[in-house]
């Protein structure tokens, strides 16, 4: 090697060398994840969904061209993330980044813009300066994707279920979504049988416009559906992967509980949504004054606090709430409205760090319940939304009052924290009708219906109870017809009610465990700006002066020893 460096030739050697490991790395990619959080490690199911793809994939990213800086990190975050990608699925992932539109004319490019809006890919509004020292102009970005595979396509809205207003924030967020966005469409793309979702019917549960967008726009595009009409059914199905329960207004019967206990016991999945108390916006309209939110007898406190959980007879109040319009005084014969916290709606968030919630804007409930944990053996227990800090309940009779905070006193009895809205169960479940069932009707079951009675479920199952249904459902406008749910008529404000119920439904019936992606966290390591103040100076000098300085050192040092050695050969 000495020999080889000290001849003539040593520099063609160098650069055979340099191009050889070029070229194994532009063949061979391997990177050490050293980032606390393990921002650049895939998930073990995207690992194997990738590794077991069998047909091709083309992925359409339209993060392109002339960007701000946050966007311009969104999509090299995007660009490596589906490189990685493609190095774990060779031959399977076809990558493309380009503008909406991009080659065609003008009105083929406005109708295609038009088709990615109609999939749910609608574009931000962005200020960008083209060079140094001109002003900045307004573009449109489509922060978004296609992915498609034999003539489907899904669509990857990568700032879905965030508030812009964020700002680096929600960037940050749509970073750490990157890969549970696009290996959620994927999955669904290639998946062989879609999850069925029942939707229960025969106790009230509501079939009107107000759940247009959970049935019409949420559950029928993306999985089997149908209902489940509970009285016409001698047991539940458990084709059924998943049965919703919306916001039932009727009694429920000891049989129905059977059946449904029956389902649970068997492995079937349930997603509560219930409203407890009677208290709809209706009431306090048409009273314009105070109204008693009551108890609508439903019948089924018993059948989940055997499951471990307990809805109370209550309604929570958050600082941290909705707006709706009120009269606020007058001007002239004329009433004066204005948007005002509504402490009945309050923004529910996650504590947990659970992947269903976890990276998620705020959900908007309205007239929510309290949830308290009861002892139910072997059951994990996780609370999925609660309020915030400042918050509170009121017991039953709960009287809803326009003029629910009234003076600086008022806002001292929000002290409570945290209160649960929404909580996940997971273990084996024991029936409710141990050793309570007529021997008869146990062996009608197993006999004329196939399903035997069973005590307790045998395999880990799941259920979601959440304590307040019109978190799926919609507001209904005579201007606008159905509204997206979570949406505020009013400000139009679009909170994230839709990603959570379809993360509750997926982390229900999808055992590829691709949810788990969501629990990735990038942190946003931001300088102290009072610090950097201070202490600009001095780490102006250290980045530009030392490497200088050493620049210099280093060649005084060499021309040192060069006089050195030549003196020596003289």
């Amino acid at each position: 090697m000495n020999k080889l460096m000290s001849s003539k030739y040593w520099w063609v050697f160098l650069i055979a060398v340099i191009a050889a490991i070029n070229y194994i790395a532009s063949v061979f990619h391997y990177r050490v994840d050293l980032t606390r959080e393990k921002r650049y490690t895939l998930s073990n199911p995207t690992k194997r969904l990738l590794k077991g793809l069998k047909e091709e994939i083309n992925v359409t990213v339209f993060l392109q061209g002339d960007l701000p800086a946050d966007f311009r990190n969104l999509r090299n975050s995007a660009e490596e993330l589906l490189q990685e990608f493609r190095e774990l699925a060779p031959n399977k992932l076809n990558i493309s980044f380009k503008r909406p539109g991009e080659g065609l004319e003008e009105e083929e490019k406005i109708a295609y813009q038009l088709y990615l809006d109609s999939l749910g890919i609608r574009p931000t509004n962005v200020r960008v300066q083209l060079k140094a020292g001109e002003s900045q102009e307004e573009r449109l970005v489509y922060p978004g994707a296609l992915v498609s595979a034999d003539g489907r396509t899904m669509a990857v809205d990568l700032l879905q279920g965030q508030d812009m207003g964020g700002g680096l924030q929600t960037l940050n967020i749509a970073n750490a979504l990157l890969e549970y966005k696009f290996a959620h469409a994927i999955q669904k793309l290639v998946q062989e049988r879609a999850p069925v979702i029942g939707y229960l019917v025969g106790n009230g549960e509501a079939l009107s416009y107000n759940v247009y967008d959970l049935i019409e726009k949420t559950l029928k595009p993306a999985y089997g559906f149908g209902f489940a009409p509970i009285d016409s059914l001698p047991v539940i199905p458990l084709d059924f992967d998943a049965i919703i329960v919306f916001k039932p207004t009727q009694r429920f019967t000891d049989e129905q509980k059977l059946k449904l206990d029956q389902y649970v016991m068997h492995g079937g999945k349930l997603i509560w949504m219930i409203d407890n108390l009677y208290a709809e916006m209706d009431s306090l309209m048409r009273a314009q004054n105070d109204f008693v939110a009551f108890d609508r007898g439903l019948n089924i406190e018993d059948l989940l606090f055997r499951y471990g959980v307990r809805i109370n007879q209550d309604l929570v109040q958050d600082l941290q709430c909705d707006k709706i319009p009120l009269a606020v005084g007058s001007f002239g014969d004329k009433p004066q409205i204005e948007l005002v916290p509504w402490q009945y709606f309050p923004l529910l968030s996650s504590y947990s760090g659970h992947p269903i919630a976890k990276n998620l804007n705020a959900v908007l409930s309205i007239f929510p319940n309290s949830i308290d944990t009861v002892e139910a053996e072997g059951i994990r227990k996780t609370t999925l939304l609660a309020t915030s800090a400042h918050s509170r309940t009121l017991s039953t009779p709960a009287i809803v009052s326009l003029n629910s905070v009234r003076n600086e006193d008022d806002l001292k009895l929000f002290n409570r924290s945290h209160i649960p809205v929404a909580m996940l169960l997971e273990g084996k479940f024991a029936s409710l009708y141990a050793n309570r069932l007529r021997p008869g009707l146990a062996d009608s079951l197993n006999r004329i219906y196939h399903q035997p009675y069973l005590a307790a479920s045998e395999m880990e199952n799941r259920m979601i109870v959440i304590a307040d249904a019109d978190i799926a459902g919609n507001v209904v406008t005579q201007q606008e017809g159905p509204l997206p749910m979570g949406m505020n008529q009013f400000t139009k404000t679009q909170y994230a009610n839709k990603d959570f119920i379809t993360n509750c439904i997926e982390y229900l019936v999808n055992p590829s465990g691709i949810l788990s992606a969501r629990s990735k966290t990038v942190t946003l390591r931001l300088l102290d700006p009072a610090k950097v103040e201070a202490e600009k100076t001095r780490w102006q000098l250290m980045n530009v002066g030392l490497p200088v300085a050493a620049v210099l050192l280093l060649g005084a040092i060499y021309q040192a020893m060069r006089r050195k050695k030549f003196a020596l050969n003289k």
